[in-house]
């Protein structure tokens, strides 16, 4: 299934396609989306951000665990998207692997990650994609993830 017709989303519109919410939701902005294929979305990075009076205080950096989860829930958005479905109480949508994690350069607050994440693969409901992070068009973290949708 393909489709780019009305690609962009707000915030409302990602809180409705994801489970996540506040602190751990990591997508500002869903730039584009063909369904079935791929996803570029943007993640803001303020100083305000919970994790940075601890990590590290003098020199404050987005955790590159923070950076692999922002792109799995531009997965997510991208896969619920696709299947035309929400997330709701009875279902959870888990990570189950990661895969080739790589952290090239440090986020920092004022920056804007561009994520693009891509559906590599769909086999027996578990999702497996190829994603990467950038800061101004410099890689600054890419990892292969695969997802599976299971209810509770």
């Amino acid at each position: 299934m393909t489709d780019t017709a009305d690609s962009s989303m707000n915030i409302h519109e990602i809180l409705d396609h994801l489970p996540h919410r506040y602190p751990f939701v990591l997508i500002d902005r869903v730039v584009s989306m063909e369904l079935g294929k791929e996803i570029t979305a943007l993640k803001n990075v303020t100083i305000n951000e919970p994790f940075f009076p601890g990590h590290f205080p003098y020199h404050p950096v987005m955790p590159g665990v923070l950076i692999v989860e922002a792109m799995a829930q531009a997965a997510a958005v991208l896969s619920f998207k696709t299947m035309n479905l929400k997330p709701n109480e009875e279902s959870v949508y888990y990570f189950a692997g990661i895969d080739s994690a790589r952290f090239k350069k440090p986020v920092s607050p004022g920056d804007q990650i561009v994520l693009n994440v891509k559906i590599d693969r769909v086999l027996k409901g578990i999702w497996k994609y190829i994603g990467v992070a950038k800061v101004d068009g410099v890689v600054v973290a890419e990892a292969s993830m695969m997802c599976i949708l299971k209810n509770i």
